[in-house]
């Protein structure tokens, strides 16, 4: 174990020193080229910020794994087996990795509808089940325990489908979606090096890697010096596809026997309750009032925190802590509490605070 956690530490520390080289080189031709996120009525940001930073993370995620793959195999090291025996799985998920790269990054430049978009995601939970990554047991999620192929797989497709779209949506303000996708990949990486799936821990700790530079020039870089950046659907797709793809491996691993009072499904999806709950609660509001799910607004989690008085920055950090404290939470409850009343717990929670939230706001625009 304690190779593989060096490796994964340089994995994490060479895509933190490529996306470091690669965004502001990103950002000098974004600037030349004159492609821009331009601010609406419905965005926060108010100055011409390119939003390309997500060009960056699948080249250089794959070129690290290929890198420390070509390194293993020229040492003689005997990890080498641990590439060749989960073939299956990484190739198709590096598969749907380049799939929604290049959408975002048609969507980025372009623009294409949604309808498309739902598309290329649908093959992309396609080609999980193609890779052996699907929901075959919910573990006691609605009584549920095993299921046949013909449920687990389109299951399987609409969960990949959901999460995809929930962290793309959750990217409202700086440093918000990839603080909670970096959180969540140095939950993984940790959970994966903990129960011996070694290869996945390097793909989490990798995906952390290059999620830290872009961290850093989204919410501390400065427009007016042309040192800002946004992921773009690019990166928010990119990232989606890459948690799916930890969460169905994680919904599948064997656990070990300190994990086994632990609900799988609770340890597979935790990380991933606020996007996910922030989404469902905004298209039944979109739908309630009569408008198009698909169709964006300002009534995300951030945005009423906005509401409210908060300045982006303490949103942001907000929303992560919050995230990190509720992973925790069901995790440690997951032993002791079946995962129903878990469940119904988190949903009292959410729509508990998102109540308060627009009380307050209310109050606040009267």
């Amino acid at each position: 174990m304690l190779t593989w956690l060096i490796n994964c530490l340089v994995a994490c520390a060479l895509c933190v020193l490529l996306a470091g080289v690669v965004i502001p080189q990103i950002l000098l031709i974004a600037f030349r080229k004159q492609l821009f996120d331009v601010p609406d009525e419905r965005k926060i940001h108010k100055s011409l910020v390119p939003r390309l930073g997500g060009i960056a993370f699948a080249p250089v995620i794959m070129f690290t794994m290929a890198l420390m793959l070509g390194v293993s195999i020229v040492a003689g090291l005997s990890m080498v087996e641990e590439y060749t025996s989960e073939v299956l799985p990484i190739s198709f998920g590096y598969c749907t990795v380049m799939l929604l790269y290049l959408v975002g990054m048609a969507d980025d430049l372009i623009g294409i509808k949604y309808r498309a978009k739902f598309v290329a995601q649908i093959v992309c939970g396609i080609m999980f089940i193609m890779g052996g990554l699907w929901l075959g047991n919910l573990h006691g999620l609605l009584f549920i325990e095993s299921l046949p192929a013909w449920v687990g797989w389109p299951l399987t497709v609409l969960v990949v489908v959901f999460i995809i779209n929930a962290v793309n949506l959750i990217d409202g303000i700086d440093g918000l979606a990839s603080g909670l996708s970096g959180i969540a990949c140095l939950y993984f990486g940790l959970m994966f090096l903990f129960i011996g799936d070694y290869i996945f821990a390097m793909v989490s700790f990798a995906t952390l890697g290059v999620l830290i530079p872009f961290f850093y020039y989204n919410v501390f870089g400065n427009a007016d010096k042309q040192k800002k950046i946004f992921m773009g659907d690019t990166g928010s797709l990119t990232i989606g596809a890459l948690l799916c793809f930890m969460a169905m491996r994680m919904a599948n691993c064997e656990m070990s026997e300190d994990l086994t009072h632990a609900n799988p499904i609770v340890l597979a999806f935790a990380p991933l309750i606020v996007p996910c709950f922030d989404v469902v609660r905004v298209y039944l509001h979109r739908v309630r009032n009569g408008r198009n799910p698909f169709l964006p607004d300002k009534n995300h989690i951030h945005h009423k925190l906005l509401a409210i008085g908060m300045k982006q920055r303490v949103a942001m950090v907000t929303i992560i802590a919050s995230a990190t404290l509720l992973t925790l939470a069901n995790i440690i409850c997951s032993t002791v509490i079946n995962v129903n009343v878990l469940v119904i717990g988190d949903i009292l929670v959410w729509a508990g605070i998102n109540i308060w939230l627009s009380r307050r706001a209310k109050r606040n625009n009267n």
